[in-house]
């Protein structure tokens, strides 16, 4: 499976900057910005982080790639995956 990646940063209450990429199918409407956006909410509800820092400017395409077994069966299970890269926990 093809997957886009969108490189997103938050800004947490406690000051420090999260990073971490949603990866979803590369196909309509699954790459859509809002959908994309409400995946990124989701994820960050999830983590108890206010998801009114997220936005379109904080959550850009970055590339596209082939996914993983394990991320493509997280896709397959909730419609996208996130991968943690600083700061997430």
């Amino acid at each position: 499976m093809d997957i886009a990646v969108f490189d997103t940063h938050v800004l947490r209450p406690d000051g420090r900057r999260m990073h971490f990429d949603i990866l979803v199918r590369d196909q309509d409407p699954d790459r859509r910005p809002d959908t994309v956006l409400a995946h990124g909410r989701r994820y960050l509800a999830a983590k108890s982080v206010p998801t009114d820092s997220l936005s379109a400017q904080a959550c850009r395409f970055c590339h596209r790639r082939f996914a993983t077994p394990a991320v493509e069966a997280e896709i397959d299970r909730i419609g996208f995956a996130i991968i943690e890269l600083e700061n997430c926990d």
